[in-house]
């Protein structure tokens, strides 16, 4: 698996995880500032989108995963 996949994986990850947590009607609910976790993961996406670069990525690729170049 490659680093940018990697990341898409986390992401989704975290953003259905963070939704369990926040939403009220979900059996995981804890807590609706959850949410604000979800609005971070979804705006670090829009931002890497438009400036082609990815904190979480570099991270993957610090760690051994192989680029997609």
């Amino acid at each position: 698996m490659t680093s940018w996949q990697m990341t898409r994986v986390i992401a989704g990850t975290f953003v259905l995880l963070s939704l369990a947590l926040g939403v009220q009607g979900s059996p995981l609910f804890h807590n609706s500032n959850w949410l604000w976790f979800t609005a971070f993961v979804g705006a670090n996406l829009l931002q890497s989108g438009l400036t082609k670069w990815c904190l979480m990525e570099r991270i993957l690729r610090g760690l051994g995963l192989r680029s997609a170049d």
